[in-house]
């Protein structure tokens, strides 16, 4: 059996290469007794990141999901890989956002458009 590039691979204790772009991610433990990939080296201001995106990580080394909101404005919190990957799509952080940005395409979609006819200046006798 050969070495496989369907999973992450294992780089060094605690890290993984990313099977799409091959950069290095942290692979922790999570309180939910699972794993999540992190961007390595990165800590963002909560504040900044979605609720469901933010990591906080524990004295015990584990990661949580730290939901409050609005979040302490000093708070920290690491993302995950996926968010910071450039070979993968991002996800849809904010759907009334993208909601807007597609009517918003629609509507300059509409006015780039060809200009609907102008009425006559003199209209048809009709009777």
């Amino acid at each position: 059996m050969g070495a496989s590039d369907d999973g992450p691979r294992r780089l060094q204790v605690g890290q993984y290469a990313c099977p799409l772009c091959r950069l290095p991610q942290d692979r922790v433990a999570t309180l939910e007794q699972d794993w999540v990939l992190l961007e390595p080296g990165v800590t963002v201001l909560a504040h900044l990141v979605p609720a469901e995106h933010r990591w906080i990580e524990l004295s015990d080394g584990r990661v949580t999901v730290y939901g409050v909101c609005p979040p302490d404005g000093s708070q920290r919190c690491r993302i995950e890989h996926r968010l910071a990957c450039a070979k993968q799509p991002l996800p849809d952080l904010w759907p009334w956002l993208t909601a807007l940005r597609n009517e918003n395409a629609r509507a300059a979609e509409r006015r780039s458009g060809p200009e609907p006819s102008r009425p006559p200046e003199v209209w048809p006798d009709a009777g």
